[in-house]
Order: structure tokens, then sequence, then C-alpha cells
């Protein structure tokens, strides 16, 4: 997951550097994606993942949540700036859009290959599980009812965010959508300042979370390896630091951010989503197998293990075809 959040900043950071420097060379190190990645993430993202404790991310998480609802409002009023068949021009060439009127029809479903990375890559949306331990340690008088309040506060919010963007992106450029939104844009609308304001704000956004993600991740390699000794800075420290270096590694080396999403989201996060809730629900739960409750469970799992598997599968193939 850090991985392919640093993986959008490795993409988007180049371009968003170059369009404030209008007359910036294509060879200069302020371009190289690799580089601005690494200094994003010593300057940025490690000194969050140091803090102690989650609770102290509340703040940059706020700030992130505020970014991504600029995003979501620019998506939403410049739907109306790009017009539907756009003109001809240069603009189309590099969007390879066609000039058809047919093409302004919105599709309720639109099957292909390409949806092999919508089901995971929603579920990697919404993954905030590993999460949800940690907060719930750090609330004030922590109970059932204020977790769940927490729990559909975010997600529903979350989910509302998502939606706007999504369907707004879609009403933009339907079936010629990048796999990164704000391309499509950058490429209509190359020197337009709002975008421009919008990338880095986005980049911000995903930086701040990152350390979010690796609070959990960090926690879990301390009790599972090193639950043996005691807690130290140095430790905490360098648990960090070895965490961050094969994260940055992964962003610096894999080419496409559709790939990371849909492997990660077929694997990983429907794991995470569908199918270890239903194997913990099932293990400790001590009412009736064929009860209700039980029952879902055992949906939840099954569902999980095909929606990872299909989307998986069709993964594969869709890269032996290419």
């Amino acid at each position: 997951a850090m991985s392919s959040y640093l993986l959008i900043v490795k993409s988007e950071l180049p371009g968003a550097v170059a369009a404030f420097l209008s007359g910036a060379e294509s060879g200069s190190w302020y371009l190289d994606g690799r580089l601005l990645l690494l200094l994003a993430s010593v300057c940025i993202v490690f000194p969050l993942a140091l803090l102690p404790k989650i609770g102290f991310l509340g703040y940059t998480s706020s700030l992130s949540f505020f970014f991504t609802v600029y995003f979501t409002l620019v998506v939403m009023i410049k739907k109306w700036s790009i017009p539907c068949p756009l003109p001809l021009g240069s603009a189309i060439e590099a969007l390879q859009v066609s000039n058809s009127t047919g093409d302004c029809k919105a599709k309720l479903f639109h099957l292909s290959k390409e949806s092999a990375y919508a089901i995971p890559t929603m579920a990697f949306s919404f993954l905030c599980h590993t999460s949800v331990l940690p907060i719930y340690c750090e609330l004030q008088s922590p109970t059932k009812s204020r977790m769940q309040n927490v729990t559909v506060t975010g997600i529903g919010l979350s989910f509302l965010i998502y939606f706007m963007s999504a369907l707004f992106g879609y009403l933009t450029f339907y079936d010629k959508v990048d796999s990164e939104l704000l391309q499509g844009y950058s490429r209509y609308l190359p020197h337009d300042m709002v975008i421009m304001t919008v990338r880095v704000a986005i980049l911000f956004a995903v930086l701040l979370t990152v350390p979010l993600i690796h609070f959990p991740a960090r926690k879990a390699v301390l009790m599972v390896f090193l639950s043996h000794l005691p807690a130290s800075w140095i430790c905490h420290i360098l648990v960090t630091l070895a965490l961050n270096t094969v994260v940055v590694l992964f962003a610096m080396y894999v080419p496409d951010i559709k790939n990371v999403f849909g492997v990660v989201g077929s694997t990983t996060s429907t794991c995470l989503l569908f199918v270890y809730p239903g194997l913990f629900y099932l293990k400790l739960s001590r009412e009736d197998f064929i009860s209700p409750q039980k029952l879902g469970a055992c949906a939840l799992v099954i569902f999980g293990i095909c929606v990872g598997l299909l989307s998986l599968v069709l993964i594969i193939f869709d890269w032996i075809d290419q």
C-alpha cells in the first residue's frame, strides 16, 4: 500500500514541477521522478513515520482529507470546462479521443479486460482495516459504539469523495479515462493553474497518508519479530528506516500504478477486506455454525476468495496479452 502511494508521487511530481517551471529541461535533475521521490520520502514521509503515536497523525490526515476534497471539487467543476466531443486539435491526438457524439453517452455498465482492475482498486481504496486497532487504542474512553461512529464517518466520507470524483471524472472523459485521472486534465489543459495546484495538493495528500499506513506496518513487525526485546528508540528508528527503504525501492522500480493497484487489490486488499474478517469471526464467535451471522461470515470469505482469484487471473491474462 505504501509503495503504491509513493508510486503516485514518482509519476506525478515531475509533471507538477515542470508545470510550474515552464522553461524546465527534460533532463534536469529536478524532473527525475526517482530522485524527487527519494527527497520527498526523506524530508516528509520518514520524519512523520517516526512519530510514536498514531494520534499525532490525525492533524496531517485531516490536511490530507481537505486536499482530497479540493481535488474532488475541481474534478466536478472542470467537467464543464472540457467539451464533448472535443474540438479537433493536438489535445485530441494526445488523448486519443474520437470526435464522435456517441462517445459522449454515459454507460451504466461497461465490461472489458480493464474491468479486472476495477474491483481490486475499489477494495484498495477502502482498505483502512490495518489502522483500526491503533486508532481504537488511542481513543478517549474507547468503546465499540465510539469506534463504530469513527468507522462509519471515515468510510462514509471516503465513499462520498471517491464516488463524486470518479463519477465526474468519467462524465468528463467517458471511456477514455486515463488510469491516472489528472493526466487527462494535464494533457487537455496543460497550463491551467487550478489543475496545477490540484496536482500539488494530491501529492501532499498522498505523502501525508503514507505515514498513517506505516504505523500499523511497523507495529506488526515489532510485535511479530521483536516482541522479546525491550522497547527502545533505537529499535523504533531502525525498523522505521528499514520499512521505508523497502517501500521506496519498490516504488522506484515498479513501472505502472495500475498494475500495483490491481495486484495488491486482488491479493492483500481482498484478504484484509473480506477473507480475514470472516475467518476471525468464525474463529472467535460462539454461535451455532448455521446462525445467520456465521453464514454471513462464510459468504464473506467465499466472496473474497472468488473476487481475488478472478481478478488476479484476469490481470495476469491481460499482462500476457500485452
